[in-house]
């Protein structure tokens, strides 16, 4: 199932309303990755740079989206959620922004899919860099379940 990133976009917007208000996109998907991309000024705190929460909030996504693309290609009907996260900052942002995901080596993601085939649930740690001007700002690391519905 190819889907298209606009309807992608517009499912989370419509779902999780917070990523609209923080100007959340999505400029590419790969099959092994995503780049999530999100302006400053819908994101800036009081130092003019982004507010870290919402740069984690951006990871966080950028994760989360990747794997509900990868589930929706391969049909599965589940929901998708995050359990644990943690977030470093490692320089400050004072541009537009995007968080890029890469799926976990290919015997980790296949165990992730076997797992939630055959016990209708599984989870899987997805890591994301947040990205300024090609810099490296900052690291998530995600622990997202996913439950068969």
């Amino acid at each position: 199932m190819k889907l298209e990133l606009s309807e992608v976009l517009k499912y989370v917007h419509e779902h999780i309303p917070i990523t609209d208000n923080l100007g959340a996109g999505i400029q590419s998907y790969d099959g092994n990755s995503i780049v999530l991309t999100a302006p400053l000024d819908a994101n800036i705190n009081h130092r003019n740079s982004a507010f870290g929460g919402s740069l984690s909030v951006i990871a966080i996504l950028s994760g989360w989206a990747l794997l509900f693309i990868k589930m929706k290609e391969l049909f599965l009907q589940a929901r998708l959620v995050i359990q644990s996260s943690s977030f470093e900052l490692t320089n400050p942002v004072m541009a537009d922004f995007e968080a890029v995901s890469v799926l976990p080596s290919l015997k980790i993601y296949e165990r992730f899919i076997k797992t939630l085939g055959k016990h209708g649930r599984a989870r899987m740690t997805v890591h994301s860099k947040v990205l300024c001007n090609g810099v490296s700002c900052g690291t998530h690391q995600g622990v997202y379940v996913a439950v068969i519905t």
